[in-house]
């Protein structure tokens, strides 16, 4: 089990009920795959350095987590295929 800040960005356009819904799948994805979850911080509505799918503004948040190395690469892929995420970072610890 490794540690990881994961970073993400949510569209400006989804709704916040919407927000925390992905915030809830991917906590629970990782507290599925026996990982855990320290924190999660929500830095809340940022700007963009530069447009990114014509937008200029997004969700930005960070979580603390800890869990399985085999288990980074199929997290990234859902969040590519899951709808308002903008993008995602992993950082090892």
């Amino acid at each position: 089990m490794n540690k990881y800040e994961l970073l993400y960005i949510i569209s400006s356009d989804v709704a916040e009920e919407k927000r925390e819904e992905i915030i809830k799948k991917f906590t629970s994805y990782v507290e599925n795959k026996k990982g855990t979850v320290e924190g999660i911080d929500k830095w809340g509505m940022r700007k963009f350095a530069y447009p990114i799918d014509f937008k200029n503004e997004g969700y930005y948040v960070l979580m603390n987590i800890t869990m399985d190395p085999e288990e980074v690469d199929p997290m990234a892929k859902l969040m590519n295929i899951t709808e308002g995420v903008v993008r995602q970072i992993f950082v090892r610890k």
